[in-house]
């Protein structure tokens, strides 16, 4: 790989894990997507900072289980989707949203909510 194509990954992948740290307290952002997105950058500019992800003791067990099982731990499906359960009656509650509104964003949410619920458990 070329070298400002191995910057740009490693400049992504950072940019990820930074997300992904974020996410850990803001609960409209996930956090796992973005550690997969900076094993998946890291994997192709840093094989250590690779290695670094999916050794993580906090971090490193989840994104193995994806790679190996295409699987998400039971309890990290639950949170995912009581949060967003409890996100959507917050914006049905505090927005007062039209019931058109209400439809499309309970329609958004639906479809990443079915993706978690039919991943494999751990």
């Amino acid at each position: 790989m070329n070298l400002p194509l191995r910057l740009l990954c490693l400049g992504l992948g950072w940019l990820m894990v930074g997300f992904a740290v974020a996410g850990i307290f803001l609960p409209i952002l996930p956090t796992t997507p973005f550690l997969l997105l900076a094993a998946g950058l890291f994997a192709r500019a840093s094989p250590r900072l690779e290695r670094w992800l999916l050794e993580h003791p906090s971090f490193g067990p989840s994104l193995r289980l994806w790679r190996e099982k295409g699987a998400i731990p039971a309890r990290a499906k639950t949170i995912a989707l009581v949060l967003m359960l409890v996100s959507f009656a917050f914006f049905c509650i505090v927005g007062k949203p039209s019931p058109l509104l209400a439809a499309v964003v309970g329609g958004a949410m639906l479809l990443p909510a079915l993706f978690i619920f039919t991943r494999p458990n751990d």
